[in-house]
């Protein structure tokens, strides 16, 4: 039987030999050309810099006279690991560099003849490797630490057959681009909806920019006081409470977290808007739940669409958290029914409406549960295909 430190559990067909142990020094070497792009001030750099792996995870195409410090000159495929906080497993895989790219201090840009990078990508964003990197960091603070050039090439890692490492390269590639486009696809149709809020809601003319054919009256503003049938505040405490059938509602719950059933009274239904109440996020509105309200909560329940009033709310999500809360420790103001102002169409409008960014947040949500599950899939083949 294959020892299993030295041989993954999940092998390709034909793979059978144990893996070797090596340093990455040994297989990696350091990019260690270097230029000073004060010297070539109007020269255009496409810059690989932290800042630019946060944003978007391409280069900054910028002057040579915006940089004020030296960088790398980067050539050829890389790996440029990060050195600050390695914990967030800043890993870049350079696999096609631009014309005349340079990589900030922030990273220790590695190339290889050895093994292939593709492979490696996967072996530097481990938690076996990430240990080792957190380990021997050094710094007075965990988001301050930094890995130094010599520590991270005397780092270990079991490497197979370069056939094998490709196999493995290739099919997280491939699932890492999956994850892309997903991620790609929500990000558009949460920009799609962010636009569509804006243009299908009455402006100030009291008419929107867009509308449902059919459809042409001004919008009426009312106090929000005149579409709430009900409004329940939230009691459910979860220490309080035995196992049951009723879900019991809290911020966790509702930004996704996992379901607990409890023997809470169910005391909002899925028409319902919640609003939470008190807490650093107070005045954040959620819908499509029920069960048994937590004590920090509010809920409302709407004559007019509750859809729609949802949409509403959440179109001005940043002018509840700026205008409608308490200073220093924030919660929503009392008044907030009796003050705050919301334009209402004909029934049908409403309907339609709320309908429509019903179907474009179930569509968002259905993407989100797709990289949830891609996510997954991948943590399970880092765990078994790796030594």
């Amino acid at each position: 039987m294959k020892d299993e430190k030295k041989a993954p559990k999940l092998r390709f067909k034909g793979f059978t030999d144990d893996w070797e142990q090596r340093k990455l020094g040994d297989v990696c070497e350091p990019i260690t050309d270097s230029i000073d792009t004060q010297k070539y001030p109007n020269e255009v750099f496409a810059e690989y810099s932290m800042p630019a792996f946060d944003a978007s995870m391409k280069p900054d195409i910028v002057l040579g006279s915006s940089m004020n410090s030296v960088r790398k000159i980067i050539t050829r495929p890389c790996l440029l690991v990060n050195k600050l906080n390695v914990r967030k497993k800043r890993i870049w895989y350079v696999k096609k560099p631009n014309k005349n790219a340079v990589c900030s201090a922030e990273f220790i840009p590695l190339h290889s003849d050895t093994v292939d990078l593709t492979f490696l990508n996967q072996v530097a964003k481990s938690e076996t490797f990430t240990r080792y990197l957190e380990n021997h960091s050094s710094g007075s603070s965990n988001s301050q630490k930094r890995i130094t050039p010599r520590s991270l090439m005397l780092s270990k890692l079991h490497i197979p057959t370069i056939e094998e490492q490709k196999l493995i390269g290739k099919i997280f590639e491939s699932l890492d681009h999956t994850i892309t486009l997903h991620e790609e696809k929500k990000r558009q149709l949460e920009r799609l909806k962010s636009a569509l809020l804006q243009k299908m809601f009455a402006d100030e003319s009291g008419y929107p920019v867009v509308r449902f054919e059919g459809f042409s009256d001004e919008w009426e503003q009312r106090k929000l006081k005149d579409v709430v049938e009900k409004q329940i505040k939230g009691k459910a405490q979860l220490e309080k409470l035995a196992p049951g059938e009723v879900e019991y509602l809290d911020t966790s719950r509702l930004n996704g977290g996992q379901a607990i059933l409890t023997n809470g009274l169910k005391d909002v239904t899925l028409d319902d808007i919640l609003i939470l109440w008190d807490g650093s996020k107070a005045g954040t509105v959620y819908h499509g739940f029920e069960g048994a309200l937590g004590s920090t909560l509010k809920a409302y329940r709407t004559s007019a669409n509750s859809k729609f009033v949802y949409q509403y709310l959440k179109r001005h999500q940043d002018n509840i958290y700026n205008n409608y809360r308490t200073p220093n420790i924030p919660h929503v103001q009392k008044d907030f029914l009796n003050v705050f102002t919301i334009s209402v169409p004909v029934s049908d409008e409403q309907e339609k409406i709320g309908s429509f960014f019903k179907q474009l947040d179930d569509t968002i949500d259905l993407h989100q549960r797709k990289l949830d599950l891609l996510k997954e899939q991948k943590k399970g083949f880092l765990q078994k295909m790796f030594v």
